[in-house]
């Protein structure tokens, strides 16, 4: 066997540091971070269902979005009385109250602990479902999250409009703590298995697939904002620090040495 073939497959350079005001260490996945991965919604997705689908343009929002907690929900209920039918295709069936809440949300499969969890509903078009803030392709105000278009029309940043898996994936946030309390922070790629058990049945994953990895700059510039919105602008600054340093021949992402 040859040293290529011996080595894993998914190999990942990683960088940490100590937070200066907190007792936490922040790891990020170098690699996936300085590799020019961007979304390709839109121009080459081939979304989340068991066969690739680009011609659906549904991306990831096959299923719906599943919301965090209460202030997650709270937030997108502001958002939605600034959405008009114009930003999307099935705002009547949004506005309606349905079994007690609005006509956007459902009741999701309860979590690991019992918990009652929120979604948002799904709306059958043309044959297939996905979530009600999906406009499909030929909607004169455009394809895409009905959420995401108001805020462009607003203005506004589109992350805090959305469900906040909607602007976080494909990056993932995850905390730990030892046994003494120490808190360990990991920002890295979503993966198959961030989906639970049906992320194996996916036909495509863009993290695993070359289409995805052709942005003009490094993700960690691209996506600063949203990584911003994570783990805030001082921590953001001393991880670019790292990530930039001269001295340092960073590995490429295992997807793009393929």
């Amino acid at each position: 066997m040859s040293g290529s073939e011996s080595q894993p497959i998914d190999v990942h350079e990683w960088i940490s540091f100590d937070d200066p005001d907190e007792h936490r260490t922040w790891v990020f996945d170098a690699t996936y971070l300085r590799s020019n991965y961007m979304c390709i919604f839109g121009c080459g997705c081939k979304g989340i269902l068991d066969e690739p689908a680009p011609e659906l343009m549904q991306g990831c929002c096959s299923f719906g979005a599943h919301f965090v907690d209460e202030a997650d929900v709270d937030n997108v209920k502001s958002y939605f009385d600034r959405v008009e039918p114009k930003h999307m295709q099935f705002h009547a069936k949004a506005a309606t109250t349905k079994k007690g809440q609005p006509g956007y949300l459902r009741d999701g499969d309860p979590d690991d602990e019992g918990n009652p969890t929120t979604m948002t509903r799904l709306v059958r078009h043309e044959g297939t479902k996905a979530c009600i803030f999906l406009n499909r392709p030929g909607f004169e105000g455009g394809a895409g999250c009905a959420l995401h278009i108001a805020a462009d029309d607003h203005g506004e940043r589109m992350m805090d409009w959305k469900p906040q898996v909607c602007w976080q994936v494909p990056l993932r946030l995850e905390h730990s703590n030892d046994e003494s309390g120490h808190v360990t922070s990991r920002l890295r790629e979503w993966k198959r298995r961030d989906w639970g058990t049906g992320g194996e049945d996916f036909g495509w994953w863009c993290t695993e697939e070359p289409e995805a990895f052709v942005g003009s700059e490094p993700l960690y510039r691209s996506a600063r904002d949203e990584i911003v919105e994570l783990i805030g602008a001082p921590i953001y600054d001393q991880m670019v620090e790292l990530l930039e340093r001269t001295e340092w021949v960073p590995l490429a992402h295992p997807v793009v040495r393929r």
